[in-house]
């Protein structure tokens, strides 16, 4: 079987299965989620080799868990060029016909325009590295998360080595989130992916019904829902679980510093509280480009003295954010099931966000947190101020949100998934 689902072929027991991981960047602040999926797994098992089309820089490694994974992943880039050069020609002499019909199959998959086949050339020379890499770990299967560069190449990685030994065949798969691969289906090439990969995670049943719609029924079975858990003894509230008083409450926001994420519209929602008596901090975490923007806003707002952007936070200090904090709010225009999220509910923090693609799958509108429109700040004020006025809701969603975390939303129960997955599909 492939992966290393074998048996050792003296009669004992099977031996472990082997899985490489591909990101296009590995560890990652945004893909926690990643990092968390691989030790989970690695616990059910599961040997896995871990590797970065580039490699990550300090501003990337800010946990003592993301310097760990960072030792011991294999960056293909910057590339080392005698290994290239060596591997490639290795491919060449071994396998020709195997050589140019990767090349040929990395052409045929460009976008339109020179750009994209010369982007798709730097792929293939990538895939002959991971190939060799993982010809030498005697991995056989490539699972990567979203259906960017990481996919492309594990794509044509797999191809290789299925070319090179067609009695033993190679596979990929890959976890798909969104949305942003929905926005522009035919740049990230999804319908041909789809029909290429061994099977597919989906992160909801939003996600699983976008794919649907670019393929045909015969392959829906390899289309499965899993989703993306935490580690919940990680986020567990500690102490009597009281939060900051009434009279100084703080909403807090953590994630990427980009229009999508909604941040202008939680300004504006405070606006309005502070029209309506409430006197708010408001805790912007993380960055991006739309920062310079957001802090103008603030102060355009009135807002400057209680608007407070820390950056970017590893995950040592999160804890401490979301213990400070009295509401999380999400205001996202597009998301795939945010994680985030999940962290906040798990710390029973009581969250508001937006009733957009999978967040209805994780948050029960009124029961485990509150949904409001996407670009309402009216709906969005009414529901922070909901919250604001009434404790008892807060502590209600939050231990609702927390056992909904702990039986549907966690690492471990996710993995035990996934790890069934792998040992369903590959196989001879």
């Amino acid at each position: 079987m492939i992966g290393g689902l074998t048996a050792n072929g003296r009669g004992g027991a099977p031996s472990p299965m082997k899985i490489a991981y591909l990101c296009a960047l590995y560890p990652a602040v945004s893909h926690t989620f990643v990092l968390r999926e691989v030790n989970a797994l690695r616990k059910l098992g599961v040997e896995i080799a871990t590797f970065s089309i580039r490699r990550a820089g300090p501003d990337q490694l800010l946990a003592s868990a993301d310097r760990a994974a960072f030792e011991s992943t294999f960056a293909i880039l910057p590339p080392r060029w005698g290994l290239l050069l060596r591997t490639h020609l290795e491919l060449a002499v071994r396998a020709p016909r195997a050589y140019v019909s990767a090349l040929k199959l990395a052409l045929s998959l460009a976008p339109v325009g020179l750009r994209g086949r010369l982007w798709q050339l730097f792929y293939f020379v990538e895939s002959v590295v991971l190939w060799s890499e993982c010809r030498d770990r005697d991995i056989r299967h490539i699972h990567v998360h979203l259906a960017n560069v990481a996919a492309d190449v594990a794509l044509l990685t797999a191809s290789i080595g299925s070319a090179v030994e067609p009695d033993r065949p190679w596979s990929w798969s890959f976890t798909m989130h969104g949305p942003t691969e929905f926005f522009d289906v035919a740049h990230y090439r999804l319908a041909e992916k789809l029909s290429r990969a061994r099977f597919v995670v989906c992160i909801s049943d939003y996600t699983r019904s976008q794919l649907m719609t670019l393929s045909p029924p015969e392959i829906w079975e390899r289309l499965h829902v899993v989703h993306v858990g935490i580690p919940i003894e990680q986020f567990t509230r500690s102490g009597n679980g009281s939060r900051r008083p009434a009279r100084d409450p703080t909403i807090l926001f953590i994630g990427r510093q980009v229009p999508e994420k909604g941040q202008t519209v939680l300004l504006e929602a405070t606006a309005l509280l502070a029209e309506r008596g409430h006197a708010v901090d408001v805790t912007i975490a993380g960055e991006g480009p739309a920062r310079p923007a957001l802090e103008h806003h603030a102060k355009r707002l009135g807002l400057a003295s209680r608007v407070r952007f820390p950056g970017v936070v590893g995950q040592e200090e999160i804890h401490a954010l979301y213990a400070d904090a009295s509401i999380f709010c999400l205001p996202s225009f597009a998301e795939g099931v945010p994680g985030v999220l999940m962290e906040a509910m798990a710390m029973e923090v009581p969250v508001v966000s937006t009733r957009i693609t999978g967040i209805p799958e994780l948050i029960d509108d009124g029961r485990t947190g509150l949904l409001v429109a996407p670009g309402r700040a009216d709906e969005l004020a009414a529901a922070l101020e909901r919250l604001l006025l009434d404790p008892g809701l807060c502590h209600e969603l939050g231990s609702n949100a927390r056992e909904t975390i702990l039986c549907d939303f966690n690492t471990e129960r996710s993995a035990e998934h996934l790890y069934g997955l792998f040992a369903r599909w590959l196989h001879d």
